[in-house]
């Protein structure tokens, strides 16, 4: 039987307004299934239900008046545990961290949140600094899925992605660097969209610069681009941010695909992938043809950027933690230990050559633009694996940047990149299609992606972790 956290955003705020349903109600149930889950998952590090109560009350007042102070007011958002948030300690998932200290700032996203009235529930749980696309540390223990609870929600923003998919919540805000939304969309069968960087402002500024994208994470694409829509904006402490959109997100959502001209790439011309993943993603490449766009195989034309990416990856770690002492390094991860270790051993011309390479690929995905308004990838290469693991046991290669080869290269190029359902294993483990547009067009991503769940919807088939439950 559907309750009130079993509600998207949308259909929430549509409930409110129609006043057939109160904030107070909707966050009391998000925050019952919060009580009855987590434990199993652990996809929240921090829950404060006396301020979410609060909140809800406040956002209760506002919709009784029919003054709504936003565009999600009442509506319940999680905030993954790398954002600012005044009273809330950040952790980061770190024991590097401190929580005895003030809390006094908000992250711009976290800022713009409040001022739409959403009600925020909690923190969740990240990797160690947001280092990997898995969700486990010292600090948070390892984040598991609700598909199957044996193994990784991806990350580095899986309790994010957990918690929207279990219905704690219907929105959540995350990051990527290298897959860090798209990767847990894709394992945990929801949606996500990485904007052009720069869409959404950050601060304080992300170790890893510019690769890094704050972005919204939901279970359907109109909460998604209702998200973003919030987030968007400008913020004078970033100095990379965009200015304003001058449309909503949540307006372009009709536009279709019609005439599109649509390149499939199914391995980037250097990818191994699962026989379940290229049969999906096949599949629903067919579904853009028969929507009315010019769908063809073409690969963009780079080779892997992996070996750069690490330059870039590594050394901005080591940056931000090389002065630490060798007690303090002992608090870290081994795995973080190593890249650190790694990353110190890159010089200056070895990032200034990455960053040469990073143009280069800029410069040709631009080129591959003026012929395809839009590029479909995998997500993922494979499947979830077992939880707590950085790679799949027995893996070929030790870090997480040997199976996210479809990620990590549009943070590069700086591209707008969505992951959105497209499948399902035959034991019933998410698959994710990646969909790739010129920077700037964020709009004609999700457009894309609210078209093929038009056909293809997936929202109503809920992890058997709820089912159970329920």
């Amino acid at each position: 039987m559907s309750t009130p956290a079993d509600l998207t955003a949308t259909q929430l705020v549509a409930a409110y307004r129609a006043g057939e349903l109160s904030p107070v109600e909707a966050t009391q149930d998000v925050l019952e299934r919060i009580d009855q889950l987590d434990r199993q998952v652990r996809a929240f590090c921090l829950v404060d239900a006396d301020r979410a109560l609060e909140a809800a009350k406040a956002a209760e007042q506002r919709w009784q008046q029919q003054l709504p102070q936003g565009l999600i007011d009442g509506v319940p958002v999680s905030i993954k545990d790398v954002y600012l948030t005044q009273g809330w300690p950040t952790l980061r998932g770190s024991k590097l961290v401190s929580p005895v200290q003030e809390w006094p700032f908000d992250s711009p996203a976290i800022a713009r949140l409040r001022e739409h009235g959403a009600v925020l529930v909690g923190k969740t749980t990240t990797s160690e600094l947001a280092w990997k696309c898995v969700t486990d540390s010292l600090v948070g223990g390892v984040t598991v899925n609700p598909w199957d609870t044996s193994r990784t929600p991806g990350g580095s923003s899986g309790g994010s992605a957990v918690a929207v998919a279990l219905g704690m919540g219907p929105l959540a805000v995350g990051t990527d660097g290298g897959g860090g939304v798209r990767v847990p969309a894709s394992f945990t069968a929801t949606a996500t969209i990485k904007p052009t960087s720069g869409r959404v402002p950050h601060w304080p500024a992300s170790p890893w610069g510019s690769l890094v994208s704050a972005a919204p994470m939901a279970r359907t694409v109109a909460d998604t681009a209702l998200l973003l829509d919030v987030i968007s904006g400008t913020d004078a402490r970033d100095w990379s941010a965009l200015p304003p959109p001058t449309r909503s997100y949540s307006s372009a959502l009709g536009n279709g695909v019609l005439g599109l001209r649509i390149a499939l790439s199914p391995t980037l011309g250097y990818v191994d992938v699962d026989p379940d993943v290229a049969e999906a993603v096949q599949s629903a490449a067919a579904v853009f043809r028969d929507l009315g766009a010019h769908v063809e195989l073409a690969d963009p034309g780079f080779a892997d950027c992996v070996e750069d990416f690490h330059v870039l990856w590594f050394s901005a770690i080591a940056k931000t933690l090389g002065r630490l002492t060798s007690r303090e390094r002992e608090l870290m991860e081994p795995s973080l230990q190593e890249v650190v270790a790694e990353g110190e051993r890159c010089s200056a011309l070895d990032y200034l050559t990455a960053t040469a390479a990073r143009t280069a690929m800029g410069a040709t995905m631009g080129t591959f633009h003026d012929d395809y308004d839009l590029l479909l990838t995998p997500a993922v290469p494979i499947t979830p694996f077992v939880a707590g693991e950085e790679v799949p046991i027995g893996w070929h290669a030790p870090r997480w940047t040997s199976w996210t080869p479809f990620t990590y290269a549009f943070n590069m190029t700086q591209q707008p990149a969505a992951s959105v359902p497209c499948g399902w294993t035959s034991t019933g483990l998410p698959i994710g299609l990646q969909v790739v547009g010129p920077r700037h067009t964020d709009d004609r991503v999700l457009a894309a992606c609210a078209a093929y769940e038009q056909v293809r919807a997936w929202a109503n088939r809920r992890p058997p972790l709820l089912v159970r439950s329920g």
